[in-house]
């Protein structure tokens, strides 16, 4: 073992030591270099009533970056940990080889342990260890935990990000005994076939790179592998956010069992899972999306390097639907009726009714992507379906003609990612303008779904093709989550989320938060940032292309109008960005935190990201803004034609791979090279736009131009309008005088917005003029967006009669409310702090943690 490799085990068991959970750092424990997981098996059972997912998962691994190389033990070995670590953790307890979970290496076993456990109550404590009261429900106590210092102190510690899970189990997993196995054992590579441990892990490595066109061979011995029987129990214990595992007397990652199972179960406070019901009052759960992503779902590696594979199988009562991160869209399979379940110790065999079958729901993805993309979503959904015509998917062909120059032979070359079964390399996938989707959503919304979204999707679809080309991923499911989600939509492989926010007034706000999300799939999941702290890599590209695709979606809209409400929406965003950058800390404001350390992470792969606990940066705006408006200039200088043929010879380099701010700026530089002659560099670039606070300065003089467009003087004169309204309202005498009649315009939504962000500018408003102003926009029925300002203003103007406006707004748009509670507090009106505690009761116990957690600390 050298001296450098004990230093950094070392380094990181202190990291774990010294992490507070009140700071806003989040840390990413698993050692990715000495061992990376290739695949995964989840089979998993759900059981509403005590909010609980149980199950087993199945870890596929090949040695990582820094294990691949050396021939001695030491070399690549990992110290579990140094005596003086262990003296600090003396404490907390490491778990002996479970005994009491006997004969449930195989699926049937499997399955009858799933549902016996379910309804009780989970014992543990915060960090998944367990006492010696679980004897009485098949756990084994900790009584005979191991002490890693009599193991011996170079064991090799295998770590895992974790937290919020009960871990019962680790075992090691005999692939060797899956039947018809001894195809992966005749390769010329094995050269210690006598020793079965060297075997197993060769099975393995032969396993997880079988070439592209062999993935359906391989899904299935995953799934037969998965199935095998346990051949060794694993030493294991819990920190707050690691689980470390160990085999005794295995010094090097090479030599550490490559396919393990793991059993465990969420608790229902997990962070990564919300337990909820949906508009309709029906039960419900989802992914968050949170910053802590999947760790508190499965024991998992976090770090976006750690890109694999997974399968799925998911078993729950047959009223519910399972919607998933999956290539398939899976038709579930009914269970048999009869199961074994516990009852006061004993077991007996229970016929279920009907309303209690089960169904087994199976989804698979082949597209290497890192851990925290994996989502799922199950509930009493409802599939909105088209009752009559096909949607029309045309788009404006004088806007897409922009991007008809991209050299479609781009097709005909290589990929620079590891191998799957890539799209971009499929002709017929090319061509494929709409991928197959799905629409699901609560009943209670399936008809304005029907009415809104199944038209959109097409179109946007469409759209985001005519830019970009090829869609990375081979379908996609559409799903309305309930009104706790903390966000107006979260993208993830073959699944959107979308808030019920969108759904009102009118397609505006849903079709550009539809092309949104539909952006992600090229830029945040095809194309992933390597550092998770360069967040403007996913949603900047996002912001931007949402604008792109929306233009192109729209049909029969010119192009110099589509600009227009471009131009419109960048003078928005502008007064956004000035705003959040006037009222947050600079720290917050920088797009890459970690500087020119950016991408770096320790020996062992460990890292932590900067403020990534943060709960307010969920609601910052700044690497969304800052990333819009650094590609809206690149485009403007560069010449838009110009531009999207470079992102999409861009796509098809870096798809399938994790990329920095670099390689996306150094590729577009060289490929238009004369824009060097102009001051343009990699370093300019970071300087100005990436590594500072504030407000870049080629922003301060582009922000001014944006008052010229048409759009915005129209604004700027129903403005006027209204404030001489208000002047004569205001100068009324008690005798009343016929008013006369003011001829406003049709505001398109984002013109409705600047116009109320203009008119809370003004010190007063009086109850005339916004009953007149309420009434000539109709403004209770208009998008979410809109509705905010009205709120805005009934809150600055203390319009009591509107109070209404403000009460169904926080309870039915929760992902956008959380600004309005600090508006309520702080003009110290005790009537709107009422309503503040009103609302925040009501929808505390079901609101996002991180969004509760900001409201909490504006009210109290």
């Amino acid at each position: 073992m050298t001296e450098n490799l004990q230093s950094c085990c070392l380094a990181n068991w202190k990291m774990e030591m010294e992490l507070d959970p009140a700071k806003d750092d989040l840390p990413l424990m698993a050692n990715t270099r000495h061992m990376l997981v290739k695949h995964y098996v989840l089979d998993l059972d759900v059981d509403f009533k005590s909010q609980v997912i149980e199950g087993t998962i199945v870890l596929f691994f090949e040695p990582g970056s820094r294990c691949k190389k050396g021939g001695s033990a030491g070399e690549g070995a990992c110290l579990s940990q140094s005596d003086e670590t262990c003296k600090i953790r003396a404490s907390e307890p490491c778990h002996s080889p479970v005994t009491n979970v006997s004969a449930r290496s195989s699926k049937t076993g499997y399955n009858d342990f799933a549902v016996c456990a379910k309804g009780e109550k989970d014992t543990s404590d915060k960090n998944g260890n367990h006492s010696n009261g679980e004897q009485a429900s098949g756990i084994s106590s900790s009584k005979n935990c191991c002490d890693i210092e009599n193991h011996g102190s170079e064991d090799f510690l295998l770590v895992l990000d974790c937290c919020d899970l009960s871990v019962l189990k680790v075992e090691e997993v005999d692939v060797a005994a899956v039947p018809g196995i001894e195809k992966f054992t005749r390769s010329a590579k094995l050269t210690d076939a006598e020793e079965l441990r060297n075997l197993r892990n060769q099975i393995v490595h032969e396993l997880v790179t079988l070439p592209a066109d062999r993935w359906r061979e391989q899904l299935y011995y995953y799934t037969r592998c998965s199935q095998a029987p346990g051949c060794g129990e694993l030493l294991f214990s819990t920190g707050t956010w690691s689980l470390m595992i160990r085999k005794a007397e295995v010094q090097a990652p090479r030599d550490f069992p490559h396919a393990i199972r793991i059993w465990y179960k969420t608790k229902p406070e997990g962070r990564s899972v919300t337990w909820t019901t949906d508009q309709s009052s029906r039960p419900c759960v989802y992914t968050m999306g949170s910053p802590i992503n999947n760790r508190a779902l499965f024991p998992c590696q976090e770090p976006p390097v750690a890109m694999s594979t997974w399968q799925t199988t998911v078993r729950t009562a047959s009223c519910f639907v399972v919607l998933m991160s999956g290539e398939n869209s899976a038709e579930p399979a009914q269970l048999q009726e009869e199961r074994e379940i516990k009852v006061q110790g004993g077991q007996v065999t229970c016929p279920r009714p009907c309303s209690w079958c089960l169904l087994s729901w199976y989804y698979y993805v082949t597209m290497p992507m890192p851990a925290s993309t994996f989502t799922i979503a199950i509930g009493c959904w409802t599939e909105v379906k088209q009752e009559s015509h096909t949607a029309d998917v045309r788009t404006n062909n004088e806007f897409s003609s922009l991007f008809s120059r991209a050299d479609l032979r781009l097709i005909e070359g290589s990929c620079g990612h590891v191998a799957y079964p890539c799209r971009f390399q499929n002709p017929a996938a090319s061509s494929q303008l709409v991928i197959p989707h799905r629409v699901f959503a609560p009943w209670c919304l399936k008809d304005r779904c029907a009415e809104i979204l199944l038209e959109l999707i097409p179109q946007c679809l469409s759209a985001a093709h005519a830019t970009l080309g090829t869609h990375p991923f081979s379908r996609l499911d559409v799903l309305i989550v309930p009104s706790n989600f903390s966000s107006l939509g979260m993208a993830s492989p073959h699944i959107i989320f979308l808030s019920q926010s969108v759904l009102t007034g009118g397609s505006h706000l849903c079709g550009t938060r539809l092309c949104h999300e539909i952006a992600h799939a090229w830029f945040g999941l095809a194309i992933g940032a390597r550092d998770w702290t360069e967040e403007w890599i996913s949603e900047g590209f996002a912001t931007y292309l949402e604008d792109v695709f929306w233009a192109v979606a729209q049909q029969q809209l010119p192009h110099d109008e589509a600009r227009e409400q471009q131009e419109l929406k960048a003078l928005l965003r502008w007064r956004r960005l000035r705003d959040e950058v006037q009222n947050s800390e600079e720290e917050l404001q920088v797009l890459r935190p970690n500087k020119e350390n950016t991408g770096e992470v320790s020996e062992s792969g460990t890292c932590i990201i900067k403020h990534g606990l943060n709960a307010e940066k969920i609601f910052m705006q700044v690497h969304y803004l800052k990333g819009y408006f650094l590609l809206q200039s690149l485009a403007k200088r560069i010449g838009e034609a110009t531009y999207f043929e470079f992102l999409r010879k861009f796509v098809q380099k870096f798809h399938g791979q994790l990329i920095l701010s670099q390689d996306f700026l150094y590729m577009l530089l060289e490929d238009i090279p004369e824009q060097k002659g102009y001051g343009l560099s990699v370093e300019n670039i970071i300087r100005a736009w990436l590594d500072t606070s504030g407000i870049p300065k080629p922003l301060l003089e582009e922000c001014q131009t944006w008052d010229q467009c048409r759009l915005v003087r129209q604004v700027n004169d129903e403005v006027t309008k209204w404030i001489q309204v208000n002047q004569r309202a205001r100068k009324r005498s008690k005798r009343k005088r016929r008013q006369d009649e003011v001829a406003f315009q049709k505001l398109l939504p984002d013109q409705l917005v600047l116009l109320l962000e203009s008119l809370l500018e003004e010190k007063t408003l009086c109850l005339r003029t916004l009953q007149c102003l309420e009434k000539t926009y109709h403004l209770d029925e208009q998008d979410s967006e809109v509705r905010h300002r009205w709120c805005e203003l009934v809150v600055k103007h203390k319009y009591t009669t509107r109070y209404a406006d403000i009460e169904k707004f926080l309870k039915e748009d929760q992902a956008m409310g959380v600004y309005l509670y600090g508006e309520l507090m702080v003009n110290e009106d005790a009537k709107q702090q009422e309503l503040a505690y009103k609302c925040f009761a009501a929808t505390q116990k079901q609101m996002d943690v991180s969004s509760a957690k900001v409201v909490a600390e504006m009210l109290f």
